[in-house]
């Protein structure tokens, strides 16, 4: 059986991932830090549920703790390691910056460290839509530039993005990066805006919109981003021989079997549709509460999916509508409300 660690399960697409994992038969282990950054019961619920399997293993501890990460990573042995751990966020980079880059540049160097002494077959880390930071050209496509980061957050992103390239280089590690897009579902984070929006609207308070509403995203439903990075997971990027081509359109890098790509659900929802569905899930409207831009965010996000379809045949196909009942009836299910 092939053993796969991941990192930030006790998190939000960590936790589904190590779901999906399971369920197929994979030995899994889990690293998370259990940080109150949202609730911490929430997080440790999602790791009760995985450790009712026993192909499941958990370490507490953090990122940057190099000795305690070396240790789990060494004793585990893990084939793959899929790297999900990150200060997440947007808008909570503005506020403690420095929690970003301890986390998501120095964890993911002591991780990649630990990868290239255990020498594992693929190494898999999350990206962000974010990284597209100012770019203006739609849909966001892997091989456009990303060097107009917005946030603090997405710099280290795209930090990590440029460490994986790195080591996939120096050490013939293959490395995938996928770039998720607005990512929702049941389990969800509370600091995320469906989360905030549906607690919101059910205890009567009003809702931030920001923009004036003018905002769309690229709502992706977790079930569709766990199915992408299951699939390629079996796809390793290969360095190319000397003189050999990329094909056009593919991300992998000339000189590294290095690769991004993006997870998204192709479409760009408006974020007052979005809420409407909420509404319509909730049986309740919203009070609204416009507001004007907030400093580092973008107004639309849009993914171009062709090259996972061409990876892994595999393109999203979760209707938002559908995928927002679905969260609501896990809220209500889990709050009790």
């Amino acid at each position: 059986m092939r053993r796969i660690l991941i990192t930030g399960s006790a998190g939000f697409i960590g936790f589904h991932l190590a779901r999906q994992l399971l369920d197929e038969g994979f030995v899994v282990h889990g690293f998370d830090g259990m940080t109150d950054y949202y609730e911490v019961s929430l997080k440790e619920r999602r790791h009760a549920i995985l450790g009712e399997n026993p192909n499941f293993t958990a370490t507490i501890g953090m990122m940057q703790d190099a000795d305690r990460l070396r240790e789990s990573v060494k004793a585990f042995r893990p084939d793959v390691i899929v790297h999900l751990a990150a200060q997440a966020g947007v808008r909570y980079s503005l506020q403690n910056p420095r929690a970003y880059v301890d986390t998501n540049i120095t964890g993911t160097f002591n991780l990649l460290e630990c990868a290239r002494e255990q020498n594992v077959q693929h190494f898999l880390m999350a990206s962000t839509s974010s990284v597209y930071g100012g770019n203006t050209q739609m849909p966001f496509r892997e091989t456009d530039k990303a060097d107009l980061p917005l946030t603090i957050y997405a710099a280290t992103k795209k930090a990590s993005e440029a460490m994986g390239h790195t080591y996939a280089h120096l050490w013939n590690l293959p490395v995938t990066m996928f770039r998720f897009f607005t990512v929702y579902g049941p389990w969800g984070r509370p600091d995320m805006a469906f989360f905030k929006f549906t607690r919101a609207i059910l205890e009567g308070r009003p809702i931030d919109i920001y923009n004036n509403g003018v905002m769309y995203r690229d709502f992706t439903y977790v079930d569709d981003i766990v199915r992408g990075i299951r699939l390629l997971i079996d796809v390793p990027p290969r360095r190319p021989a000397e003189g050999e081509a990329v094909p056009e359109g593919d991300s992998l890098s000339p000189v590294a079997p290095y690769r991004v790509v993006n997870i998204g659900n192709a479409d760009k929802v408006k974020l007052l549709d979005f809420v409407e569905a909420i509404e319509t899930s909730l049986g309740k409207k919203a009070l609204k509460n416009f507001m004007p831009m907030q400093p580092g965010d973008v107004v639309t996000t849009w993914a171009d999916i062709s090259l996972l379809q061409k990876l892994t045949g595999f393109r999203p196909v979760t209707d938002y509508h559908q995928g927002v009942a679905k969260f609501v009836q896990w809220y209500r299910d889990y709050y009790k409300c």
